[in-house]
């Protein structure tokens, strides 16, 4: 079967719609059957083009009729947007365009559907309203407990704390915890965001039992704990943890000389471990061989120091060290330590107990066997003095629950967590917040005696003085006997 070949008319067939354009004239192309062929066809086509331009002329007068039909504001709506031949001359007169029409739409239909134009184009001008998808869940209980109404000796059974105590930690961190609303989600506010850290660090509590309680996620309250935490550690620590100025030493010097007859004690100092989780690397430099010998059970912990004034409050603290390591060798670390090798606890002492070396401005007990009266009196009065620290980290502990069991904070977060603690002992010490007889917590830890228990021998004979003048001032007591 044989198929006749068809020809496609060229550009030059179109030339009378663009009347600009300059024909492609070749002279020297041959003259080919099917060019004939075509010339002829088009020729006798000329007509056809005439009638479809005499239709789209047609169509154009049928549009503006209609135009004319709708009301005024729906006629400045519609935009007729000519689109000019690519190869015509843009200097020219020429009022040739094309326009694409649809004969299926009513005049009726076409007003709808620019109406829902305008309004879609407005509403993308206002901004996009698009929101976040959360997870609705209850928080009945929390915005109970904001109220004014809630009855102030719940509140502070829930927070261990009152109410104006945590009006003022809100205020100390609104710069710093305050988040703007986004288009996704409204910000949580900052109430809220401190009560999520405070219950938690009170409590205790499992992240999903806080997430339930306060109806956000737990992730959402996990991230809040630690950004309360860290905020609490880098705006109030300065505020509220500070070795104390020298009018503030010499009432602090007073008040100890009164509990023990020991002269120039600015300081009670302990170190107490925190049980955690064993951490993914340095898994032995965390473990307490003390805890595992006495639990039977192996434990992995980390390190708090402090230093307490006369009324159990912190003037320093050195958080974070290994489990493994022990009182001396944390005393290394600290700033403490810095500043007694700096000489600047000049007739200053600073009571610890066995586990510490006897150094200039570093006081201890006596260690070796057969002691005499006087060595057992003095050993006495550091003991009163220890126990004014013994009982801060106790309160500490029993005040803030999650240091009693072990944490699940990753070792890079957990000193931010355990130096908010403190922070937040401290105030409560300050604005005389009262502990309740459940929140005690009996404290225990090993204590060891220092290998290098005498570092200084002018401290040796400073602590014989002392001992000596206890006896003699009759300041020493007979409970030893």
């Amino acid at each position: 079967m044989e198929i006749d070949s068809f020809s496609f008319p060229s550009l030059e067939d179109y030339s009378f719609l663009f009347p600009d354009m300059e024909p492609n004239v070749n002279t020297k192309k041959r003259n080919h059957p099917e060019d004939t062929q075509q010339i002829q066809w088009n020729n006798n086509n000329f007509n056809d083009s005439v009638a479809l331009n005499d239709i789209l002329s047609s169509l154009i007068q049928l549009d503006k009729q209609q135009q004319q039909q709708l009301p005024k504001q729906e006629q400045q709506q519609i935009v007729t947007t000519p689109i000019m031949n690519p190869n015509s001359n843009s200097n020219s007169n020429s009022n040739e365009f094309e326009i694409e029409f649809d004969f299926n739409e009513s005049p009726t239909k076409k007003s709808r559907l620019i109406g829902t134009a305008a309004s879609s184009s407005s509403s993308s001008i206002a901004g996009p309203q698009r929101r976040l998808w959360v997870k609705d869940r209850s928080k009945d209980w929390w915005e109970k407990c904001s109220s004014p109404d809630f009855p102030e000796e719940e509140f502070r059974r829930c927070f261990r704390m009152s109410k104006s105590t945590f009006e003022l930690i809100c205020r100390e961190l609104d710069s710093a915890v305050t988040k703007k609303n986004t288009m996704l989600r409204d910000a949580i506010p900052v109430r809220q965001r401190v009560a999520v850290c405070i219950w938690r660090l009170a409590t205790g509590d499992p992240l999903r039992l806080v997430s339930k309680r306060f109806g956000l996620g737990i992730s959402t309250c996990h991230k809040l704990v630690l950004e309360v935490c860290s905020a609490i550690k880098n705006v109030l620590m300065p505020k509220f943890i500070r070795w104390p100025e020298e009018n503030q030493m010499k009432v602090i010097k007073d008040e100890f000389e009164s509990l023990s007859g020991i002269s120039n004690v600015g300081g009670s100092m302990y170190t107490t471990h925190i049980p955690i989780i064993a951490p993914k690397s340095n898994v032995n430099s965390y473990f307490n061989k003390r805890h595992t010998q006495r639990n039977q059970k192996t434990s992995y912990s980390v390190t708090v120091q402090g230093v307490v004034d006369s009324k159990g409050i912190f003037t320093d603290v050195c958080i974070g060290w290994p489990g493994s390591y022990l009182d001396d060798q944390v005393l290394e670390k600290s700033v403490l330590y810095q500043r007694v090798m700096r000489g600047n606890l000049k007739d200053v002492w600073v009571v610890g107990n066995s586990g510490y070396p006897l150094m200039d401005g570093i006081l201890v007990p006596y260690t070796h066997q057969n002691l005499t009266w006087t060595q057992h009196a003095f050993n006495e009065k550091v003991g009163d003095i220890q126990n004014v620290a013994k009982d801060a980290f106790s309160r500490v502990k029993g005040r803030w629950s999650c240091l009693q069991k072990r944490t699940e904070v990753k070792i890079e977060d957990l000193p931010g967590v355990l130096g908010a603690c403190c922070v937040l002992h401290n105030i409560c010490e300050m604005r005389n917040e009262k502990m309740d007889d459940e929140w005690s917590f009996e404290l225990f830890d090993d204590e060891m005696v220092a290998e290098n228990g005498l570092r200084s021998v002018a401290a040796v004979q400073a602590r014989d003085n002392i001992a000596h003048d206890l006896l003699h001032r009759g300041r020493a007591g007979n409970t030893f006997l």
